[in-house]
């Protein structure tokens, strides 16, 4: 599996979209897409965070509604391949991982736009298998403000406060990803668990808006948190065109910051419109492996970097 003992934990995908909306079954590379079980597998995936992702023409109205429904999608996957992949909800769970057959996957909710203002929603979705939640995506909700209210200084508000709570006493994982600086600032300051900013770059290297500085960085790494390097080109270099190195720059750049036990992998998968060149889809990871050899990082970091920071981060958060 991938090479040696590594094998890779993605902290971001969004490939639940496309097997919901009937467009895929992410059993077959021949489909199309970025992610599917059997490029995944050959590629040492051991753990795929899956993201349900609420798009913005469900907002406000029928973002509950979405949710649910990329949920129930999420559990049809993963009932209907028993012998390829399966749902990890708890430390029993994950110390399963990696399984020599099958891949974990992780349910996350990308938008806390799903609780609506109700804390019992994050209860029932907890119940359903989600063990992550993105506070926000670009825009404000009701728990906090995205990166896209460019001129926010808003912090969470009571009620994104007690979600953050809640989700520590459940044992549910806060992603930091897309939220505004503020918030990502009161999260830090209010949750007794560790965070992740699941699919976000540095912003030394590339100044978009969803990337974190390197205070952020530092931040994270000191609460154990981890930051999964996004695979946008957007995100990884200012004029669009990026390759497989401008990857390796972001993890280098951030290990180098905040230490090598904070950085993973987010790639954002069927979540970008466009891929670096030679990490094109899920397939590619084995060439990241080689790079991160060829520039120096030991066998031990390499294994952090790709999977082991995420499976520490889960299992201080996991119950």
């Amino acid at each position: 599996m991938g090479m040696g003992n590594s094998y890779i934990v993605d902290g971001h995908c969004d490939s639940l979209i496309h097997f919901v909306n009937g467009e895929r079954t992410l059993e077959d590379p021949s489909e199309g897409g970025h992610w599917d079980t059997q490029r995944a597998r050959l590629a040492g995936v051991a753990l795929q965070f899956m993201a349900a992702f609420i798009e913005t023409k469900y907002k406000p109205a029928m973002s509950t509604w979405r949710g649910l429904q990329l949920i129930e999608g999420a559990h049809r996957f993963i009932e209907g391949h028993p012998e390829q992949v399966f749902l990890v909800r708890d430390k029993f769970d994950l110390m399963q991982i990696p399984d020599p057959t099958r891949i974990g996957i992780l349910l996350s909710v990308e938008g806390g736009e799903i609780l609506g203002e109700d804390l019992f929603m994050l209860e029932l979705i907890f119940q359903l298998g989600v063990r992550a939640l993105g506070l926000t995506w670009n825009q404000r909700n009701a728990l906090a403000d995205g990166v896209g209210e460019t001129d926010s200084q808003c912090k969470l508000t009571n009620f994104g406060q007690k979600v953050v709570l809640r989700m520590n006493q459940l044992g549910m994982l806060i992603d930091v990803s897309h939220l505004n600086e503020a918030g990502f600032w009161h999260v830090l300051e209010l949750s007794k668990a560790p965070v992740t900013a699941s699919h976000s770059c540095a912003k030394a290297l590339c100044a978009h808006s969803r990337n974190l500085t390197d205070q952020q960085l530092c931040a994270l790494a000191k609460h154990k948190g981890v930051v999964g390097v996004n695979f946008y080109p957007r995100f990884l270099k200012e004029n669009d065109k990026a390759s497989r190195d401008d990857v390796i720059r972001h993890i280098y750049h951030i290990s180098e910051v905040a230490g090598v036990e904070t950085v993973g992998l987010g790639s954002d998968f069927d979540g970008i419109s466009e891929t670096p060149e030679g990490l094109e889809h899920v397939g590619d990871y084995y060439h990241l492996l080689e790079d991160l050899t060829r520039i120096g990082f030991s066998t031990l970091e390499i294994e952090q970097i790709t999977g082991r920071n995420f499976i520490r981060l889960l299992s201080n958060v996991l119950k």
